[in-house]
């Protein structure tokens, strides 16, 4: 495997730190992670995705944003929904510009399901796999595109999370190409607190999910 690790400028000119894991052999699969503001690509959710997709032939994209940085502190959530939006299109658009891949898995958690919304208006993704974990559906925006997108889609939330909602969570069974799961007691890291063994049960049922996906 090789590590190429990038910063490009996005809002207001900030740098977004970016790193893109490929296969010594060229491969046409790329799969994109999205983490929260604060759940890097490097917490368990993510680390064992990646070593998932990169099993599975994929290289693997990590758009590694720093909003819990000072940079960002006086941002209200409407600003930081611009600039994630704006800063995912600009890596996107910079390493998918060679044409090199063809087929596309998104991984998306909290905060970073907002950009996901918008990159699934992108041509490109049409037929990408989607998993949505922890997904902001207390929002419009991302409750409207899941139960509107036509991807085939995995999701994840826990009932102690702070975005669920019976209600909202319900109207995910509207979408015959998403299959969502709640997982009882666990909150927004999906972990169970204090109880670090079943936290660990649950990421291994998540990931055999995630590789059968």
């Amino acid at each position: 495997m090789n590590m190429q690790k990038e910063t490009i400028k996005g809002y207001k000119n900030l740098d977004i730190p970016y790193s893109l894991i490929t296969h010594e052999e060229q491969s046409n699969k790329l799969a994109i992670f999205l983490p929260g503001a604060g759940y890097t690509t490097q917490r368990p959710l993510f680390h064992y995705t990646e070593e998932i997709m990169l099993i599975q032939g994929f290289d693997v994209l990590n758009i590694n944003y720093r909003y819990n940085d000072s940079d960002y502190d006086n941002f209200d959530m409407d600003e930081l929904s611009t600039a994630i939006k704006l800063e995912v299109r600009i890596v996107i658009d910079e390493v998918l510009k060679n044409g090199v891949y063809k087929e596309f898995y998104l991984v998306a958690k909290s905060l970073g399901t907002i950009a996901l919304c918008t990159e699934l208006e992108r041509a490109a993704f049409k037929d990408a796999k989607v998993v949505w974990l922890t997904p902001l559906i207390h929002r419009d925006d991302v409750l409207d595109k899941m139960v509107r997108s036509t991807n085939k889609g995995l999701s994840f939330i826990g009932d102690n999370d702070y975005c669920y909602s019976e209600e909202r969570y319900k109207l995910l069974a509207e979408n015959p190409h998403l299959v969502s799961r709640l997982i009882p007691n666990v909150d927004h890291s999906m972990e169970y607190k204090g109880d670090p063994f079943k936290s660990i049960d649950a990421l291994k049922t998540i990931m055999e999910e995630i590789n059968q996906f």
